[in-house]
C-alpha cells in the first residue's frame, strides 16, 4: 500500500475538532495530522465530512442473532459469522469483541452450540484472511450453569480472549429482578404459565447450587492473567462493592443509577448499551443510559445487540448537548480499545493504526460513507 492522504475532513481528535488532513504510511499507520481546510490533489477529499477513528465494540450479541434469526431457526454457523462480520464493518466497527455465552441459564440452550462453533469459525476465518473487522472474544460466563467451567476452559484454549464478564440471568435477580416482566417476555416464546413456573424454580435451584462455586473458580483462575473482568447487570450498591472488593474493575450494563454511582465512587469503569441511548431508554425497564451519561457515569458504549447503534449513540448524545463530540467518540473508540488492552488503535493520533470512518451529517443522522482498517477500505 502506498501512502494515503485524507484532506478536507473535520477530524475528531481526542479533545478537539480540526478541519484538516491526515496521512497514512504504507503500513496503514498515521504519520501526519495537519490543520488545513483545503482539499489536496490526489487525496481522499472529505468535502467537509467528519473523520473519526474506527469504532471498538467490547460487547455485541449480534453473532447470536445471525445464528438464530428466529426462535425456531438455526443458520449455518460460518455463514452467520461472515454476515455478522460484514454488519460490524458496515457499522464502522473495525474491532469487535464477540460476546459469547459460556453456559445457559435455562432458557436459551442453543447458545452453548453458538459458543462452540464461533471459536472454531473465528480461528479459521481469521487464518484465511476472510474477516473485514478484527475479532476477539468476550466470554460471558453464566455463573448458575453446571458446565460453565468446562466450556470456559475449552474456549480459552481455542481463540483470543480479551475480556471476561460474570453474569447471572436467573429470574428474580439482576436484569430479570422483575419476575412479572420476565414472565411477560417469555410468554411471547410460547411458554405456558406452568412451564414458566417450573423453569423459574429450576433456574433458581441451579443458582443456589453453582453460582458461588463458579464465581470463586473464575476469580481465582483469572487472577494475575491481565484480562479485563466485568460484572454484569449490577442492581445494588452492595453488589458493586463486593465486585470491587474481589478485584472486578468494570461494571457492565448497571441496571440502576445507584449501581452506576457506586461503581464510579469505587473507581470502576462503566460500560453502557448504545441501543438504550438511541431508543431513549431500556427495553427491560432499567435505567436510561442518557441519564447515566448526564451524570458522568459512563466510560464506554457498546453495541450490545445493534451494531449501528454505536455511531448513532455518539452523535445523539452530542445533539442532546449531554457531552461534546470528541468525548462521545472516545466512548466508542479509544476507551473501549484501552479496555480490551489494545494500545495501537482508537484515536486519530500519530503512530496509531489508520482505522478511519468517513461520516456525513444527514437530517440529524450520522451517515457512514466509508470505513478503512489499517488504511484498507473494508466498507
Amino acid at each position: 500500500m502506498k501512502t494515503l492522504t485524507f484532506s478536507n475532513f473535520r477530524m475528531v481528535l481526542e479533545d478537539r475538532i480540526v478541519h484538516g488532513a491526515l496521512t497514512l504510511d504504507e503500513n496503514g499507520k498515521i504519520i501526519a495530522l495537519e490543520q488545513d481546510p483545503h482539499p489536496r490533489p490526489g487525496s481522499e477529499d472529505g468535502q467537509g465530512d467528519w473523520l473519526l477513528p474506527g469504532l471498538v465494540d467490547v460487547h455485541t450479541d449480534n453473532l447470536e442473532r445471525q445464528v438464530q434469526p428466529r426462535s425456531n431457526v438455526r443458520w449455518p454457523s460460518r455463514s452467520a459469522f461472515l454476515a455478522h462480520d460484514s454488519q460490524c464493518a458496515a457499522a464502522g466497527i473495525t474491532t469487535v469483541a464477540d460476546a459469547l455465552c459460556v453456559g445457559d441459564a435455562g432458557f436459551e440452550s442453543q447458545r452453548i452450540q453458538t459458543l462452540r462453533d464461533a471459536v472454531v469459525d473465528l480461528t479459521f476465518l481469521d487464518e484465511q484472511g476472510l474477516l473485514r473487522s478484527d475479532h476477539v472474544l468476550h466470554l460471558r460466563c453464566e455463573l448458575p450453569t453446571p458446565n460453565m467451567q468446562q466450556l470456559f476452559e475449552t474456549a480459552m484454549a481455542q481463540a483470543p480472549v480479551h475480556m471476561i464478564s460474570i453474569m447471572d440471568h436467573t429470574p428474580g435477580v439482576g436484569q430479570h429482578a422483575n419476575l412479572d416482566k420476565f414472565r411477560e417476555g417469555r410468554r411471547g416464546d410460547g411458554y405456558s404459565e406452568a412451564e414458566l413456573d417450573q423453569m423459574i424454580v429450576e433456574a433458581q435451584q441451579r443458582r443456589e447450587m453453582h453460582s458461588e462455586i463458579n464465581r470463586h473458580y473464575l476469580l481465582e483462575k483469572l487472577h494475575g492473567m491481565g484480562l479485563q473482568i466485568a460484572s454484569h447487570d449490577d442492581r445494588t450498591a452492595e453488589e458493586v462493592r463486593r465486585n470491587a472488593a474481589e478485584g472486578i474493575r468494570i461494571a457492565e450494563f448497571p441496571v440502576t443509577l445507584e449501581a452506576a454511582q457506586e461503581a464510579r465512587k469505587l473507581g470502576m469503569a462503566t460500560v453502557a448499551g448504545a441501543p438504550n441511548v438511541v431508543r431513549g431508554g431500556s427495553h427491560s425497564g432499567n435505567v436510561a443510559v442518557r441519564d447515566l451519561v448526564a451524570a458522568g457515569l459512563v466510560d464506554v458504549l457498546a453495541s450490545d445487540y445493534v451494531p449501528h447503534a454505536m455511531l448513532e449513540a455518539a452523535f445523539a448524545l452530542t445533539r442532546m448537548s449531554l457531552i461534546k463530540l470528541p468525548e462521545a467518540v472516545q466512548m466508542v473508540s479509544l476507551a473501549p480499545a484501552r479496555m480490551l488492552g489494545l494500545e495501537d488503535r482508537g484515536a486519530l493520533q500519530i503512530g496509531m493504526r489508520g482505522d478511519l470512518l468517513r461520516v456525513r451529517d444527514f437530517d440529524n443522522h450520522p451517515l457512514l460513507r466509508a470505513v478503512w482498517k489499517a488504511g484498507e477500505r473494508i466498507a
